[in-house]
């Protein structure tokens, strides 16, 4: 099967993904090892290992990437991501969150510091050449953005030149004050491949048709997309009836009645700033035609809320899902190819079509 697409760098003249692209199940099986390995995700926030000696085992993407991790919090009072796998047999290591002074296999007593350096092994006084760096746990990149935290398992970008361009536009907002609102956190569960909702969240162009309230709150002929190098930024504009940003002197769109700002980094992760806080969407593959979506809500000003353009989120989730399974059944059909992409309203969705075809071809 050939996995080399060719997207047209001119937008004008480019078609989109073919609908083989969604439905080939090795193709989505050749994502996982060329994107998402490759890439970052977001592991959750600090207050998952609040004090020393905290430690938090997970899976990221289960069903997907299904990578066994631990988060842990040292006596130094650094955060640390490694994995969550003893390197004698494979055993996971931390079963439950809580309070650990070390980390210990329960299977063979294999054990390690919190910084995931071996410390001991019982019955291998006869083992030559041991203890060797591979049995120390495997370490992972982790970034910090204010309470927020990142890993990359094989990243091939910096993470950090993410959160610096989005910094450009929101680090005006005070994101260390942002606490987790789990009573507005939630997962869906759609019936569609994660790439067709990554298309459908990267254009505003569906606004109008699919999202009467969001029309409402946004003015759609001012609404722009910026391309960056692995994120995109689409800049919701408004009026006065809905809650606008407070941007001081000197930001790039003071003066301007800004009501959202929707970043997406490649591949799946979402980052939509209201004036009440933060909803991270990530988008969580299953099956080629199974995706889940967790929405996780930071709020910091909730009086903001109800007059916001993110006032109503499960709305809008809702009315995108019913149209992301439309297009699920649609390219199933033996005439639908390809598409076109619109050169004003779809820039976001040929980026995203761009880097799939850029990492494939690695």
């Amino acid at each position: 099967m050939n996995h080399n697409y060719q997207i047209d760098p001119d937008i004008t003249k480019a078609e989109t993904l073919p609908a083989s692209f969604y439905k080939d199940s090795s193709v989505f099986d050749l994502l996982r090892e060329k994107v998402f390995l490759k890439t970052w995700q977001f592991v959750g926030d600090e207050q998952l290992v609040p004090l020393t000696e905290d430690v938090f085992p997970s899976v990221l993407l289960d069903n997907y990437l299904t990578e066994p991790i631990l988060l842990t919090r040292d006596r130094s009072n650094q955060i640390r991501c490694m994995t969550n796998v003893c390197t004698h047999r494979g055993n996971l290591i931390a079963q439950h969150p809580g309070k650990q002074k070390k980390l210990k296999c329960m299977y063979h007593g294999r054990r390690f510091g919190l910084d995931g350096n071996f410390e001991h092994m019982p019955e291998f006084k006869e083992a030559q050449n041991f203890p060797r760096a591979c049995d120390d746990l495997h370490q992972f990149p982790l970034e910090k953005w204010g309470p927020l935290l990142f890993a990359g398992l094989d990243d091939e970008f910096p993470f950090g030149s993410i959160i610096g361009k989005m910094k450009e536009r929101v680090g005006f907002l005070p994101i260390q004050d942002f606490r987790l609102d789990t009573s507005r956190s939630k997962d869906y569960l759609i019936n569609a491949h994660w790439a067709l909702y990554c298309d459908n969240y990267l254009e505003g162009f569906h606004i109008p048709f699919v999202h009467k309230d969001l029309n409402d709150a946004l003015d759609y002929g001012l609404y722009t997309t910026e391309i960056y190098d692995y994120l995109n930024l689409q800049i919701g504009y408004a009026d006065d009836d809905t809650e606008l940003f407070e941007l001081p002197e000197g930001h790039p769109d003071f003066g301007k009645k800004v009501g959202a700002y929707y970043y997406w980094v490649f591949p799946n992760m979402m980052f939509n700033f209201y004036p009440w806080g933060l909803s991270i969407n990530v988008v969580k593959p299953m099956s080629p035609n199974k995706t889940k979506v967790s929405f996780i809500s930071y709020v910091y000003d909730e009086s903001k809320i109800d007059s916001s353009a993110g006032a109503l989120l499960d709305k809008v989730e809702r009315e995108d899902e019913f149209v992301v399974e439309g297009v699920q059944k649609g390219i199933r059909s033996h005439f639908y190819q390809a598409g076109r992409y619109s050169p004003k309203m779809e820039k976001g969705v040929h980026h995203f079509h761009r880097l799939l075809a850029e990492f494939l071809s690695r």
